[in-house]
């Protein structure tokens, strides 16, 4: 019998959908399922449980919720997401996508590419360049002390500030990109037609330009997000998540127990926290702008 129209066209999608359904389950489903379970038993990098290691169930998890260290992680983690990703890369990308519109195009080279050098430079090397500028006989207290002004151990008196500082130099293009793409796509008719009828440069922004956006500031604060969430190299180089636990991010965080620490389906448990967060702060983002909308 032969299939109907209807039948036929979701057979063709089934099958164009397969490959990339099947990539998803063995890359993504398959290792997650995975290191949920490992993060529900007791195994270890050293000792016995690196050989013999239990099930133990949801025991990391609750060891986990009791552990203040976790609990400061996830602050700081939070901490660096609102001020450095959040408002920071985002204000800034957008503010110098905004003021490079109609500039020069040799004006829009040199900014936008100082830019996006800080952005393609691994984070060892901004790592390394904000050591120079934090460390003590560095170039922040050397400029300071031209002024007769006494420096200070930045890293160790104002960690988490020097880290927000340095994911935001680090980080500002990937923003800067999103929303030049997103003016570009902006009718100047719009705009034209707006001033014409009296309004000033910050109604044009605030009741034009921003709701246009909508949809490219969601996904970029969606990806700001996750960039963030997963910031490591920067913050290890830097501080090593001190002093103490001052800087410690919920990835630092994970690799002391896990891999410091031997404790390694603690640390899974870790980062399975670490996706959920990643998951409910995506859909709430999602979820606000798509309510603005």
């Amino acid at each position: 019998m032969p299939l109907s129209l209807k039948s036929q066209r979701r057979l063709v999608t089934i099958l164009m959908l397969s490959p990339a359904v099947g990539l998803i389950a063995v890359f993504f489903l398959g290792p997650a399922v995975v290191t949920f379970y490992y993060s529900l038993t007791d195994m270890a990098m050293a000792g016995t449980k690196a050989a013999q290691w239990s099930f133990v169930g949801l025991d990391n998890y609750q060891t986990l919720l009791q552990d203040e260290y976790f609990w400061g992680s996830l602050g700081n983690t939070l901490l660096l997401l609102v001020f450095s990703g959040v408002i920071g890369q985002q204000v800034l990308g957008f503010m110098v996508a905004f003021y490079m519109q109609k500039k020069p195009a040799w004006l829009r080279s040199v900014v936008g590419g100082s830019v996006i050098l800080a952005w393609v430079a691994p984070e060892i090397v901004a790592a390394f360049l904000f050591y120079a500028l934090y460390n003590t006989n560095g170039g922040i207290n050397a400029l300071l002390a031209v002024f007769g002004v006494e420096g200070a151990p930045w890293l160790l008196d104002y960690g988490m500030p020097a880290l927000i500082l340095a994911n935001i130099w680090r980080g500002t293009a990937f923003s800067m990109l999103m929303y030049q793409s997103a003016f570009d796509q902006i009718s100047d008719s719009m705009l034209e037609a707006a001033i014409i009828d009296g309004a000033r440069r910050s109604q044009v922004l605030l009741r034009v330009i921003l709701p246009s956006m909508k949809n490219v500031i969601s996904a970029n604060t969606v990806l700001v997000t996750l960039q963030t969430l997963g910031l490591f190299g920067l913050i290890y180089a830097l501080t090593g998540g001190g002093p103490g636990y001052e800087t410690t991010t919920l990835p630092i965080y994970l690799y002391k127990t896990a891999i410091v620490n031997f404790q390694l389906s603690y640390g899974v448990a870790t980062s399975v926290m670490l996706l959920l967060v990643g998951i409910v702060l995506s859909l709430v983002f999602t979820k606000l702008f798509r309510e603005e909308t």
